[in-house]
């Protein structure tokens, strides 16, 4: 099965999601534990593998203390 392509702006979210992941330096465990995932389901999410839902999306930012608006922005 061929995976289709992220789209720039979710490649974007994804990869702030996991910068600032590492800046706090929580693991994907951790998160996941947070969210009630798995570990795997959870790198899925960083990989790409699984769609980010919005409510996984507010999930994930407010583990981060980040403010969701700021995950959409880029720099």
């Amino acid at each position: 099965m061929i995976q289709a392509e992220l789209h720039p702006t979710t490649r974007h979210i994804i990869a702030k999601i996991k910068s600032i992941r590492n800046q706090r330096q929580y693991s994907q465990d951790y998160l996941a534990a947070k969210m009630n995932i798995t570990q795997n389901a959870y790198s899925k999410i960083e990989l790409g593998k699984t769609q980010l839902s919005i409510p996984a999306f507010y999930k994930i930012a407010a583990i981060l203390e980040v403010d969701a608006k700021d995950l959409l922005n880029p720099g």
